[in-house]
């Protein structure tokens, strides 16, 4: 991986990276970033995006870490869960606020560059509604323009489903009912998922 796609995302830029599913589009997360990601998406700011992360050290630096989060992780392919969490305080609206969404990526490219960077969000590299390109580098000529230019990571994606976003326990409306609720059913479906945390509980 070059360095200048490190520096080019620390500035700010968004850029395509790999990951075990599909082409993610990435930024730092801060206010510029963001508004230039949201617009080159097209996305409503009422729909939150999620955060990559290496591992459950680096989602520590923003969101609460549950005992029972790693042991979801362990039963699952790597990167098959997007799981929202409590922040430590509060971030962007855009990100959720209070409850954000992180992904342990899996892919050596991306965790290579997140290992870098630190966390990048981790929204697929598409227009809003449209169906997802499985390549990085067409992913970013698709949603590159003059005036925000995206750049490419290249690697190649698994492909297939994305992964499935459950909202945890502690951030549920009654967080002491010790309830999930799988908010997008993807890799993994949402059978497995609730039948797993009737067992762990």
């Amino acid at each position: 991986m070059k360095m200048d796609s490190v520096e080019w995302a620390l500035s700010g830029n968004c850029l395509v990276y790999p990951t075990s599913t599909l082409p993610a589009l990435g930024c730092i997360p801060t206010t510029k970033s963001l508004d230039d990601l949201f617009r080159v998406k097209k996305r409503s700011r009422l729909l939150p995006v999620s955060l990559g992360v290496t591992d459950l050290s680096q989602a520590s630096e923003i969101v609460e870490i549950p005992d029972d989060v790693p042991e979801i992780l362990k039963s699952f392919p790597e990167g098959s869960l997007s799981i929202v969490l409590k922040a430590n305080e509060k971030m962007d609206e855009r990100l959720g606020g209070f409850r954000v969404a992180v992904r342990v990526v899996t892919h050596p490219v991306a965790r290579d560059l997140l290992g870098k960077t630190g966390p990048l969000t981790a929204t697929s590299a598409n227009l809003s509604g449209e169906e997802p390109e499985l390549d990085c580098l067409s992913a970013a000529e698709s949603l590159s323009t003059p005036e925000f230019p995206i750049i490419a990571v290249e690697g190649v994606c698994g492909g297939g489903l994305p992964s499935t976003l459950i909202a945890w326990h502690t951030v549920c409306d009654s967080p002491e009912s010790l309830e999930i609720e799988v908010i997008r059913e993807g890799k993994i479906s949402s059978e497995d998922v609730y039948s797993w945390w009737k067992r762990a509980i």
